[in-house]
């Protein structure tokens, strides 16, 4: 957790807390030490009783507004700044929300980190922070670590591994928000993606294309995100009557050198595809940078469609037609579901369900498919 310092006169870097209580920076706490600069200089300064400072520090609102000026005037003069943890003790509220996401390195991630903090900081919140690396062991840990540090409540933001969670966390009566996995409990919000109405727009504009081989590489089909987009694809064909040939839906793994494997495997199919969806950008990009050493040019033989939206890929040459999934809006929605949860007096009794949409973005590498060779 984020810590604000101050410099004490003599002893140096420290925060401090209610009643007095100073803790050093980077040492264990075991329990309050008191100092000759401490709440009772602020209260000499300021002209008002320890305990006036007290409120004030920790924000009581029967604190008198002009009392309290009073002290923050003199906590600003001498670059005293109240211990969170401290206050803690004293409201009950620790006002730190936990996100976890999968990899902080995939470009899908730090948008969504950004935006999350953005709005946290708007609410007088901090967050605590944590990637999972696809480590079940790793998630379960950062989860205890998030509980230890009495968070508030923890968006769960991993497209994966949520159901070996679930059990654990729904008795801690902590708010959770997970995407897509969510059961209908007191306390658990779901952010539910409407994979559909993206990957529906993707088909049909590559069938308006006269696209008729159409491939599809997937993320990993043990995620529940992933498997729901191969769906979602596979019923987008249907509804257009457009047959789907099961070899060219491909299994990947959501990453760069996924769709380098795909595509060599696809282009080793005697009828290969004309255009290729994929489950996310990063595999995406990854099929285009494998065209590029096949000689395949992008988008005159080969369309590519990818998934999410990251910031890169409208950097790709050419630039790369996608399916966006908003991540400012999935932040905003995951930190309203908490902020909503904690403030209300009475937990809804089935939870809270939000619905983001997906949208197809046209950029330049789709274009009509090309006219087959002639014999």
């Amino acid at each position: 957790m984020r810590q604000h310092r101050g410099l004490h006169p003599q002893n140096g870097p420290f925060v401090i807390g209610v009643a007095g209580m100073e803790y050093n920076i980077g040492q264990t706490f075991t329990g309050p030490r008191f100092t000759s600069m401490d709440i009772r200089e602020i209260a000499k300064r300021a002209k008002v009783s320890t305990a006036t400072v007290s409120r004030a520090i920790n924000r009581v609102p029967t604190v008198d507004p002009q009392l309290a000026k009073r002290v923050w005037r003199v906590v600003e003069e001498l670059g005293y700044y109240p211990n969170t943890q401290a206050r803690a003790l004293v409201s009950g509220k620790t006002r730190i929300f936990g996100l976890i996401v999968s990899e902080i390195t995939n470009p899908f991630f730090p948008e969504i980190v950004q935006s999350f903090e953005d709005i946290a900081v708007q609410h007088n919140y901090e967050i605590l922070l944590t990637s999972t690396v696809h480590d079940p062991k790793r998630m379960e840990m950062s989860v205890r670590r998030m509980l230890e540090r009495r968070v508030e409540g923890v968006a769960i933001l991993t497209f994966g591994m949520e159901e070996a969670l679930l059990e654990g966390l729904r008795f801690r009566k902590v708010p959770l928000v997970f995407v897509d996995v969510a059961p209908p409990v007191a306390r658990i919000s779901n952010i539910k993606i409407n994979y559909g109405r993206g990957i529906r727009q993707a088909v049909q504009h590559l069938a308006a294309l006269r696209h008729e081989q159409i491939a599809f590489v997937t993320g990993p089909l043990n995620l529940r995100s992933a498997k729901a987009r191969k769906d979602a694809f596979e019923e987008s064909l249907r509804e257009i009557g457009m047959r789907l040939d099961p070899e060219l839906v491909v299994e990947g793994d959501h990453t760069m050198e996924g769709g380098i494997r795909a595509l060599a495997r696809l282009v080793e199919l005697p009828n290969r595809p004309t255009a290729i969806m994929c489950s996310n950008d990063l595999t995406a990009i990854g099929v285009m940078r494998e065209a590029y050493e096949y000689g395949i040019p992008i988008p005159q033989q080969l369309s590519v469609v990818g998934f999410d939206d990251v910031r890169m890929a409208q950097f790709m040459t050419p630039p790369l037609t996608t399916i966006q999934m908003s991540q400012t809006e999935l932040a905003r929605l995951a930190f309203k579901a908490l902020l909503t949860e904690v403030e209300r007096e009475s937990p809804a009794e089935h939870g809270t369900e939000y619905l983001l949409d997906t949208d197809l973005v046209l950029r330049k590498s789709t274009a009509l498919a090309p006219r087959p060779s002639k014999p």
